[in-house]
């Protein structure tokens, strides 16, 4: 293009960012053919004169905020003096420009013929032509955004013009007509309340509202947690991000989750994603504030307003196809336990959608770990699993919240697990309803388990790990050393400990037992020869909160552990058992998967599925933590088993008070020495169980012998925790001075 004629179209509104632009062009030795607006009417005239050579260059002054700490971002001080350091007004225009040019930053897009926005214009150009004209305008705008990214950081790429976008669409409008034929509906009324959800769903994102809210939560983190980030994953997402859209879908263990991960993303420069929140956190101030920055409120449940389900297809596929990042938590809250929790994979489905609609060429999901050694807001959470009752969000909820995140408490980790095509899982006949149902069911999977692979083992969780162990009972620092010991190279072997050096040493576990004994999970009895710890009474669930978040690690050593008390040849046939009696607590892949896994524990065991003495194999292993693992869960299946069948078959099970109920009598179970530890007496694992028992068809009533299978299944469950018992009484006969118990 050297040689050609230049057209300087110019984005500014004041004197002086006109008189700026002057400069620069004066600085650069530019004699534009003529300088215009960005404005299509006052275009669309000197365009038609134009040859198809001249060059079109976009320029417009971008207002940066005032440099504080290496950071140019908008701060709480500048809202208060009732301004925008991005968009100032005239007068202080003037002031910045004059005081601090450093602020005020011309920026100059990237060029284009005026032949080649023809060319992309598409249809033919004669004359004066207003669409022309405004077609050019937009170009320049949005060559403009960009060119000022580059400046500003991709974090503030912002969508604009959404639901006039999605709304002037022609595949919204075809949708609109076909919904409104099927429900029998006005086409303008089917439009209209189509319209008004889009606008209480889209997320209308600012710079400003980004800065602000940033500002607003980041210490409800940055003062509790030193976070530690997997940078290289983030470099490859960095790389796929620039052909794709990306959908991070992280584990759910604290309100801090999206707070944190905003942060890491904003850090290393990704844009702002839009992150799906329920309509719990809608409460003023947070709420408006929010939504301008990048959090879509979104019900919790659609049930069967299909105009609401339509609104949310088209402003996923708008995001997706304009390639801006989404978030979401497919556990569809928090979790209680510690653990991930099932997946939802509802709105998945939407996103699934854009990409069999071509309306995307694809997607990747990202899989990402967010663990914590230690949270304040776990009380609470275990507080729910004895019957509490879930505190309501709101301006006080949320001053408590940041008061409480005001002192150090550990360490946080983020890891990204490997990115997953949704083009590449989906089948390629989406008609087939059920095979693009199993699909989403398989991805959700394969999400799950890239974070739990991800997914680091702290030294909260190993330490309660070792004292959960031992019922009532305390530990000495050499016990917990000891115990911990061989788990550790168990797990250093396999490239998963995150702790570093943190429990190689007395002083590194003396700290870990020190945090947890000031956050009231462990006391310290220092009146005798030494100290000895253990879990601290009532605290049982929020140590097994801490240890949970590792506990899927340690799945198929505990199960290899079990099946070594069968028979050779019942090993198998007890390991698929085990595997479904804890199908709704851990994620299991297919069943060759499943069996290479167990073999490889076994090996490690020094014993295979023919061993023939399984309990001397055990005997002599290097330590044994099926007991550690898994009898909380068995222990929780066998109440529920038990309560159902003591329940008559004919009649219906009610399940709060069912659950009620199995904490009641669990808490009985537990005094009376039929349950190793109150861990189990959660209303979640409550709650899995029952599930499992629906699965199997043992809570709809029924007859007779609806009694009998109900019975099966608690003599099923009776023979599992005797099963993990013998584990705990073998452990306890060999390592009698770990534990300080004889056998």
């Amino acid at each position: 293009m050297a040689g050609s004629p230049v057209v300087v179209v110019v984005d500014a509104v004041t004197v002086v960012e006109r008189g700026l632009v002057k400069e620069w062009m004066a600085q650069e030795e530019l004699e534009p053919a003529a300088v215009l607006p960005v404005r299509g009417a006052a275009l669309a005239q000197p365009l038609a004169g134009l040859d198809d050579d001249t060059v079109i260059a976009p320029v417009r002054v971008a207002w940066l905020p005032r440099e504080r700490n290496g950071q140019r971002r908008v701060r709480w001080a500048d809202v208060a003096t009732l301004s925008n350091p991005r968009h100032p007004s005239a007068a202080a225009q003037a002031r910045i420009a004059r005081r601090e040019p450093d602020r005020a930053v011309v920026v100059v897009a990237e060029a284009a013929t005026v032949g080649d926005l023809r060319r992309r214009y598409g249809r033919r150009v004669v004359g004066v032509d207003t669409g022309f004209a405004e077609f050019v305008a937009r170009q320049a705008g949005l060559a403009l955004e960009r060119a000022e990214r580059v400046l500003v950081g991709d974090r503030y790429k912002v969508p604009k013009h959404i639901v006039e976008a999605v709304d002037g669409s022609p595949e919204f409008r075809r949708e609109i007509r076909e919904l409104a034929a099927r429900l029998e509906l006005p086409e303008a009324e089917v439009a209209e309340k189509a319209a008004a959800d889009l606008h209480g769903l889209v997320a209308s994102m600012s710079p400003m509202a980004v800065d602000l809210l940033s500002g607003v939560l980041r210490p409800l983190h940055s003062r509790a947690w030193d976070v530690h980030v997997d940078e290289s994953g983030l470099e490859k997402l960095r790389e796929l991000n620039k052909r794709h859209a990306l959908v991070f879908l992280p584990s759910h263990r604290s309100y801090t989750d999206p707070l944190l991960l905003a942060d890491v993303l904003a850090d290393h420069d990704f844009p702002r994603n839009h992150v799906l929140g329920g309509d719990n956190l809608r409460f003023w101030p947070l709420g408006p504030l929010a939504k301008r920055a990048g959090i879509v409120f979104i019900r919790r449940s659609f049930g069967d307003d299909e105009i609401y389900k339509l609104a949310v297809r088209e402003y996923f596929a708008f995001l997706l196809s304009k390639r801006f990042n989404m978030e979401w938590y497919m556990e569809g809250g928090r979790s209680r336990t510690g653990k991930l929790r099932p997946p939802r994979y509802g709105l998945l489905a939407n996103v699934a959608e854009a990409v069999e609609q071509s309306r995307t060429e694809d997607v990747y999901l990202v899989p990402v770990s967010i663990t914590y050694d230690q949270l304040r807001e776990v009380t609470a959470m275990a507080a729910e699993q004895v019957g509490a009752p879930k505190k309501g969000e709101g301006l006080a909820w949320l001053a408590r919240y940041a008061k409480a995140q005001l002192s150090p408490i550990g360490s946080a980790y983020v890891r990204f697990a490997d990115p997953i095509s949704l083009k590449g899982a989906l089948p390629a006949d989406s008609a087939d309803e059920k095979a693009r149902r199993l699909a989403l069911q398989k991805v959700a999977f394969e999400v799950a388990v890239g974070i739990n692979r991800v997914t680091p083992v702290v030294a909260t969780a190993l330490v309660t790990l070792a004292l959960l162990g031992v019922r009532d009972r305390a530990l000495t620092l050499g016990q917990v050393r000891r115990v911990l010991e061989p788990v550790q190279a168990y797990l250093e072997k396999r490239g998963l400990v995150a702790s570093g050096d943190a429990l190689h040493n007395d002083a590194g576990v003396r700290r870990v037992l020190a945090a947890l004994a000031q956050s009231k999970v462990v006391t310290t009895y220092t009146g005798g020869e030494e100290p000895v710890y253990s879990i601290e009474r009532g605290q049982h669930l929020i140590a097994a909160f801490y240890r949970n978040s590792a506990i899927h690690h340690f799945v198929d050593r505990a199960i290899a552990e079990v099946v070594l008390l069968s028979a050779p040849v019942d090993r198998w046939e007890h390991a698929l058992t085990l595997r479904d009696l804890l199908k709704f607590e851990f994620f299991f892949p297919d069943r060759d998967t499943y069996r290479e896994g167990l073999t490889a524990e076994l090996a490690r065991l020094g014993a295979s599925w023919d061993s023939a003495d399984g309990e001397a194999t055990l005997a002599g292993a290097d330590f044994l933590i099926a007991h550690r693992v898994l009898r909380s869960f068995v222990d929780a299946q066998l109440v529920v088993a038990l309560r159902l069948a003591a329940h008559d078959p004919r009649t219906p099970v009610v399940e709060k008070e069912f659950l009620d109920e199995c904490g009641g009598v669990g808490q009985q179970m537990l005094l009376q020495g039929r349950l190793h530890g109150p861990e189990s007496l959660s209303r979640e694992l409550f709650a899995s169980a029952l599930k499992l028992a629906a699965n199997r068809d043992l809570v709809d009533p029924g007859r007779d012998e609806l009694a009998e299978r109900r019975e099966v299944f608690a003599r099923q469950l009776r023979g599992a925790v005797a099963r993990v018992t013998r584990i705990d009484e073998i452990d306890a006969a060999v390592r009698r001075e770990v534990v300080g118990v004889e056998p």
